[in-house]
């Protein structure tokens, strides 16, 4: 068997990166905290070197955004510091590296789609600290490829999607911010998408490295997204709720956000051909879970 080391194993993605269909001969091996202890860097170094891995995919992450501005020392030993440790082990045992990032290192301050090669300007701890994971390991020799990703969704877990499902079933209306945009991703989706570069790197020794963006296809707000949950849900008999627009300064947080968080997507299909589908049909699949499918044909 080829082992493949995932991190995050009870998160969104590594949830589905347990489920992805992988190549015959091929299987995850998935840790969570209590498996590995990301604060430390030791512990990364003698697990990485403690078999030999096809490949690391790492997508385990700090993501309480508004936590992180408080909690700094924290994000940065998640967000940074172990991507730096698995990088320098990767590196030393010639284990390719997937790396997962984030919109947030974008500012976000401008229309289009973010390109890989946009310069980053982080609005808080959350994207600094990822953007130092970034650094870390495009700066280790390691052979590498970093997937930045935005609005992950899925059937498990804390997103927004449930979070919609369960608030709109309780009060029937909601306020929702309509001024920041971007693209929605399904875990599984984005999973599928790691996989398939993981397999590339680990077989081809002149597989393409280095930054790529992945989430699902076409752009909309907050409140849009929340829209197309209800109506979707609406028809599998689930929850239905009213949605009003409002502005990000009427919802305040601790942590700011990219005004704008679509990412481009022609570096990934340009280099592995990968294309994401419409995210309104990956969160068509998310609510096929969550509710059952739709009614009469719907």
């Amino acid at each position: 068997m080829r082992d493949l080391l995932v991190t995050g194993a009870n998160g969104q993605l590594g949830h589905e990166l347990q489920r992805a269909e992988l190549p015959e001969g091929w299987r995850v091996v998935a840790l969570d905290r209590a498996a590995l202890d990301l604060t430390d860097a030791g512990a990364i170094a003698a697990k990485v070197a403690e078999r030999p891995w096809a490949a690391v995919i790492n997508g385990a992450a700090y993501t309480a955004v508004d936590k992180a501005e408080s909690d700094q020392v924290t994000a940065w030993q998640v967000n940074a510091l172990a991507p730096a440790a698995f990088a320098s082990a990767c590196a030393a045992a010639n284990v390719p590296l997937v790396q997962v990032s984030t919109d947030y290192v974008f500012p976000g301050d401008r229309a289009g789609a973010w390109a890989v090669d946009d310069a980053v300007a982080p609005l808080g701890v959350y994207g600094a600290s990822k953007l130092g994971g970034e650094l870390a390991v495009r700066t280790s020799g390691a052979r590498h490829a970093i997937v930045r990703t935005a609005w992950v969704v899925s059937a498990h877990g804390h997103n927004f999607v449930k979070t919609m499902l369960r608030v709109g079933a309780e009060r029937g209306a909601l306020r929702v911010v309509a001024d920041q945009h971007g693209s929605p991703t399904s875990a599984a989706d984005l999973a599928a998408a790691l996989v398939t570069i993981a397999v590339r790197l680990a077989d081809d020794a002149d597989a393409p490295t280095g930054t790529f963006h992945f989430s699902n296809a076409g752009a909309t707000t907050w409140a849009g997204f929340a829209e197309q949950i209800f109506r979707q849900s609406q028809s599998r008999g689930g929850a239905a709720a009213s949605v009003a627009g409002i502005a990000t300064s009427d919802y305040p947080t601790p942590a700011r956000r990219p005004a704008n968080s679509l990412l481009a997507h022609d570096a990934i299909q340009r280099a592995y051909g990968i294309v994401p589908r419409p995210w309104q049909d990956a969160l068509g699949d998310i609510l096929d879970e969550l509710i059952g499918p739709k009614e009469n044909g719907k």
